[in-house]
């Protein structure tokens, strides 16, 4: 790999310089003011980007896997149903530690490429008439397959079955890159990390709560202790933290924060939208298809590419990386082989991405596949120059 060029994985993402200064500082007193002059507003700032008036917002030194544990572990029993839909690896291994941490998972099968089944779900919810399902879990970006799921559509499909269970939502690959409304949707834990829209190293689980989700946590008994919130909200009372805080990130969150309000959320969002626009006219020009099903899921964070019946996918990430010193992400689960995909988040521009798709198809020729050389990147080029 080289350091000179843009990583094209799904995160961690690429990092401004001014943000990894940030978080290269001298030592402080964490137990000082100037750590709560720090952390105030940087809660009010996630607060804003999940656009919430009211949202509780915790964040720990993990990642978003601990921000999944957090959800759980603080507002649920042993025991407790929960309802998840299997569409990719991340929603497979929030499933997975619901079953490790000893939760009754009703999983709904659904085929890897699309997005989550709002009817199935209210089906479901509507049949469960003795409210037995606390919690429904929703991941909003399938980082393995390129695939954004309908959140309001889920919190519709409670509505409509006037059904009490909590809505966690996995915003990991979509919050700071794509429209995410806390309030709007009824969302009462979000959960993200510090590695992709914020565009900061891996090391923070970010997480909100809404008020039923910290009214859950007086009955909730499953055991927490590093990621219990209630400790999180009292060392916030005293403008510091109940353990030792990620001090250098947490500056790194507060420069990020700053950029994207400067740039506006609407902006990074269209902004996102047009790089991945333009990879996916990339892709048509290739000759090649997707893993998301259909346009209306396609996600404007990460781009799964299929490869033909018997290519292995992985061959293109592993010459791009020892050929060209350029990143691209593998398929995961069962894509794995199948897919190679392209991150299209965080600091990014049309430029970096052109030079990505460049790289992409330079490997594809080298490895045999029926590209024609600048295809991709003509269709891009077009896009971008004319397109919003």
């Amino acid at each position: 790999m080289s350091f000179q060029n843009p990583a094209f994985i799904p995160g961690p993402t690429n990092m401004p310089e001014h943000i990894r200064q940030a978080c290269y500082m001298p030592t402080i007193d964490h137990r000082s003011s100037m750590f709560g002059e720090m952390l105030h507003p940087i809660l009010d700032g996630v607060r804003r980007v999940l656009k919430s008036d009211g949202a509780h917002i915790f964040i720990f030194p993990s990642t978003g896997t601990g921000g999944w544990e957090t959800a759980l572990s603080n507002c649920l029993n042993a025991g407790d149903k929960v309802l998840a839909a299997r569409n990719g690896m991340f929603s497979h291994r929030w499933i997975d530690m619901c079953q490790r941490h000893g939760l009754d998972v009703q999983v709904v099968e659904t085929p890897w490429g699309d997005g989550l089944p709002a009817d199935k779900y209210a089906e479901i919810l509507k049949a469960d008439t003795n409210h037995e399902i606390k919690v429904v879990l929703a991941t909003h970006n399938e980082t393995a397959t390129g695939v954004t799921s309908d959140i309001g559509a889920i919190r519709r499909a409670l509505d409509v079955a006037g059904h009490p269970a909590l809505l966690f939502v996995d915003g990991v690959s979509s919050i700071g890159s794509m429209d995410f409304r806390f309030d709007d949707w009824g969302v009462d834990v979000a959960v993200t990390g510090s590695q992709k829209g914020f565009m900061l190293p891996a090391g923070l689980a970010i997480v909100g709560f809404s008020e039923k989700a910290m009214a859950a946590t007086e009955t909730a008994t499953l055991p927490r202790t590093f990621f219990d919130v209630k400790d999180m909200q009292k060392g916030y009372d005293a403008n510091a933290y109940p353990y030792t805080p990620p001090v250098g990130l947490m500056r790194g969150l507060k420069a990020s924060l700053k950029l994207i309000e400067e740039e506006g959320l609407d902006n990074v969002f269209a902004r996102h939208r047009r790089i991945a626009t333009g990879v996916r006219h990339a892709v048509d020009a290739w000759g090649l298809k997707l893993c998301a099903n259909s346009p209306e899921v396609y996600s404007d964070s990460v781009s799964a590419i299929r490869t033909p019946e018997g290519f292995n996918a992985t061959d293109i990430v592993n010459r791009a990386a020892d050929k060209y010193g350029m990143a691209f992400g593998v398929g995961l689960g069962e894509v794995a082989g199948k897919v190679f995909r392209i991150g299209h988040l965080g600091s990014l521009t049309d430029a970096m991405m052109l030079s990505g798709l460049g790289v992409a198809e330079m490997v594809m020729v080298d490895l045999g596949l029926d590209i024609k050389l600048g295809s991709g990147v003509a269709a891009a080029q077009e896009f971008y120059r004319y397109g919003s």
